[in-house]
């Protein structure tokens, strides 16, 4: 008969083995290899933007506005003489750290709420799907929209909004896979051993939910990104003169005739940044796919 060690070490095995295969196998994923070079670029961007921004990207010459694009400003000035390319590069920093932290945290609060009630069951269970199933009923954009509107424009102001909305997602999502996993052979080893309940969750269990998590991380940042360029639009994201591209684009499609540049660029960046992500998590989904797992 076999015992619940033996049990829990099969299962660290197989664990093992399943990471030695998704090692070998990323590099060969088409889809992950050219989300992860765009992305890699982008993230190399934002972090090096001090360096290699060639302007202050708040700083006004007004006499210097609308300038055409030239050997001085590659992207040409906005309407208050500032460096179009220098924001670009500088509203990369501030669209993608906000992005990500953005579902950082929902992230984290979803995945824990979300395994205790998956784990657990009971009222607590019940509870937390209604309260899902609640925010579910509103289109994710109106409500993170209508909450800046409440909590004011402002970064901060952001992540509280997109945390209220993002969080039922993830919540779900691994509630999901803690149901299927608490009745595999590993978890009632483990339970059959004595160990605790944190320690089944977090050292057993955790591991192998949470992928499917992370993946839909992926997907989600491309919508926060897309919610704060929307809310940079409206005016009710990052307070200017903070480069940010929803802010570009708003003040660029005036000129969009005589200086097309201003709005269509930070447009195209927003669409490869999406594309980028989009490749990632998709190439995510196949390497942590459970038939891959097996």
């Amino acid at each position: 008969m076999t015992t619940p060690t033996a049990m829990l070490v099969a299962h660290k095995e197989r664990r093992r083995a399943t990471r030695t295969r998704s090692i070998k196998a990323w590099y060969r994923n088409g889809s992950l290899m050219a989300g992860m070079i765009i992305t890699g670029l982008l993230v190399l961007v934002a972090v090096l933007a001090p360096v290699i921004a060639p302007y202050s990207p708040i700083t006004q010459h007004l006499t210097d506005a609308l300038q055409p694009t030239s050997p001085a400003h590659w992207l040409g000035t906005d309407k208050y003489g500032r460096d179009v390319l220098s924001r670009l590069i500088w509203g990369a920093q501030v669209d993608l750290r906000v992005g990500f932290l953005a579902v950082l945290i929902p992230f984290v609060i979803g995945s824990i709420l979300g395994g205790i009630a998956g784990y657990f069951g009971g009222w607590l269970d019940t509870v937390l799907m209604r309260i899902v199933d609640i925010f579910f009923a509103f289109p994710f954009y109106v409500m993170v929209i209508v909450l800046v509107f409440i909590f004011g424009s402002g970064e901060f102001s952001i992540y509280i909004a997109i945390a209220a909305v993002s969080w039922v997602s993830y919540a779900k999502i691994v509630r999901g896979e803690v149901l299927i996993a608490k009745k595999q052979d590993y978890v009632v080893a483990a339970r059959l051993g004595g160990m605790s309940h944190a320690r089944i969750l977090v050292r057993h269990i955790g591991p192998n939910v949470l992928s499917q998590a992370i993946i839909y991380g992926m997907s989600d940042i491309v919508m926060d990104i897309m919610a704060i360029v929307t809310l940079g639009y409206l005016g009710l994201g990052i307070a200017p003169p903070t480069a940010e591209w929803g802010s570009m684009i708003n003040d660029g499609q005036e000129f969009i005739t005589t200086h097309w540049q201003q709005a269509t660029i930070p447009g195209l960046v927003v669409v490869v940044t999406s594309l980028g992500l989009s490749w990632l998590g998709d190439g995510l989904s196949d390497l942590l796919s459970p038939e891959r797992r097996k």
